[in-house]
């Protein structure tokens, strides 16, 4: 997962959107969101290698989403999988500090990394980088590959557009697609510096990355209304062709949670 946009508590009607583009290597064997068979209240996409996820949901309002920390020099080689951290808070029952403080003992040979758990009333973003945990404040967030609402290019256009589409009061569902779907790539003087080189920053720029071997393979739109009703609606693509998957579930439950 590289690109994370969150509007929290900042509609009247929605609490909670989440706007979510997972890029990876394209001959990486994966699944599209679906119930898991071994966690039947899991709902989200599976990493077929290792068996872990980059975003999912559970009935009982669960949220968990990953993104990698950019940086050669913390790369860490025949590591654990990263995606067994979100698939680990969305199979517990364990509150967030609960499950971040577990991390944080056992911690194995992850490489950088930002974990975003929580429910819709309460989302916490950990850093692996920083070894900090920060509780999602009211308003509009964005995290890549760094630390959450670095100002890169990409966070900054996803944010201002994310507040934009939010002016509607029932915001469009191919506007916020369109959002992840934003190939645009900014100047070489406003890229950040991560240590890859200059041409792997531009081809990493854009919120919808494309290339030979690797880019975009979802993207996700999580919409939370007030009622309590949950609405999760993924577009992946492979080999040429856009499949689409969606699911309502029903948080009152965790909406009513103090």
């Amino acid at each position: 997962m590289c690109t994370l946009l969150l509007a929290c508590r900042a509609h009247p009607r929605y609490p909670l959107v989440l706007l979510a583009n997972r890029d990876e290597y394209y001959e990486r064997p994966t699944a599209q969101a679906s119930f898991w068979e071994d966690a039947p209240q899991v709902f989200g996409g599976r990493d077929l290698l290792h068996g872990g996820t980059w975003l999912g949901i559970t009935t009982s309002g669960r949220i968990a989403a990953l993104t990698n920390y950019r940086d050669p020099a913390d790369l860490v080689r025949h590591g654990l999988s990263r995606g067994r951290l979100v698939s680990g808070f969305l199979k517990g029952a364990g509150d967030i500090e609960e499950y971040l403080e577990c991390l944080r003992e056992a911690a194995g040979p992850f490489g950088g990394y930002n974990l975003l758990v929580g429910t819709p009333k309460r989302l916490s973003c950990y850093s692996s980088k920083t070894d900090r945990t920060v509780i999602l404040e009211p308003g509009i967030h964005g995290l890549s590959n760094r630390l959450l609402d670095t100002p890169w290019p990409k966070v900054l256009r996803g944010k201002k557009a994310l507040e934009q589409a939010l002016f509607a009061a029932d915001p469009d569902l191919e506007e916020l697609f369109a959002i992840l779907s934003d190939r645009s790539c900014p100047p070489d003087d406003q890229l950040p510096d991560t240590g890859v080189g200059l041409e792997l920053e531009r081809l990493l720029s854009p919120i919808f990355i494309e290339s030979e071997r690797y880019g975009t393979r979802s993207c996700t739109v999580l919409l939370v209304d007030r009622d309590g009703e949950a609405r999760f609606v993924e577009r992946s693509f492979e080999s040429g062709e856009v499949r689409e998957v969606a699911v309502t579930m029903d948080w009152s439950g965790a909406l009513a949670v103090e």
